[in-house]
C-alpha cells in the first residue's frame, strides 16, 4: 500500500478551488485513492466527501491507494496538496 502525510498548504485549506483542483487530478489518475483526517476516510475523487474532512491550512491529511500506479498517484496528490493553490493563476 502507497501511504503519504502531507500539511494542506492552501489558504482556503481543502474547500473551494484547491478542493476542486485535488478531486479533478484524482479522478484523472484513474487510480482509487483515499484521503484521511484524523479518523475520517473519504475517497479522494469525492467533492462532497473531500469538503466533509474539514481540512484547513496546517491540516495532515494522509492519502492511501493500493494496486498499479498508486506511489505515483499517492506523489502527485501529495505535491499538489503542498502547494498553497490559491495562490496560484488559473
Amino acid at each position: 500500500m502507497a501511504r503519504r502525510t502531507v500539511a494542506v498548504a492552501s489558504a482556503s485549506g481543502l474547500h473551494a478551488r484547491a478542493a476542486k483542483l485535488f478531486v479533478q487530478e484524482a479522478s484523472r489518475l484513474g487510480v482509487p485513492v483515499r484521503v484521511r483526517a484524523g479518523e475520517r476516510s473519504v475517497p479522494a475523487n469525492s467533492m462532497l466527501g473531500v469538503l466533509s474532512l474539514g481540512a484547513v491550512r496546517g491540516t495532515e491529511v494522509t492519502l492511501e491507494a493500493d494496486g498499479p500506479g498508486a506511489e505515483e498517484a499517492v506523489d502527485t496528490l501529495a505535491a499538489l496538496l503542498a502547494r498553497d493553490l490559491d495562490a496560484e493563476d488559473g
